[in-house]
């Protein structure tokens, strides 16, 4: 199980990521490289590459001290991408969200993916 996070851990997502902006995404749009994606994946510890019904998504499971720490945590996450409009899976648990990033256009991860998951971090 993921500790309790704290404000201090955002301090090292990369600001490479943070300060980027996600492009939209198309059928045509190409996913980024493994050897690109373990580079971004550096920027970003705690995040993993999973593969869930033949799809790479990008995840992260957070936890809180209560239900209501979760629901405020994942309110700001769903504000991020609307901002973003790249929208994630969000999984709200009592002391618990996990969230799940992925393009919902192609097969792959995105250079968007990395973005959001670093801005994310941002919010606690």
């Amino acid at each position: 199980m993921t500790k309790i996070v704290s404000a201090e851990g955002s301090s090292k997502v990369s600001q490479q990521l943070t300060s980027a902006f996600c492009i939209a995404c198309n059928s045509n749009s190409e996913p980024i490289s493994a050897t690109e994606a373990d580079k971004q994946l550096a920027l970003i510890p705690n995040w993993h590459i999973k593969t869930r019904d033949n799809i790479m998504i990008l995840e992260r499971e957070f936890t809180f001290k209560n239900y209501k720490l979760a629901w405020t945590f994942a309110n700001k996450v769903s504000t991020l991408a609307e901002s973003e409009g790249h929208h994630p899976a969000i999984l709200l648990e009592w002391g618990k969200v996990t969230v799940t990033w992925w393009p919902h256009t192609i097969s792959g991860l995105h250079q968007n993916d990395f973005i959001c998951a670093a801005k994310t971090e941002q919010l606690l």
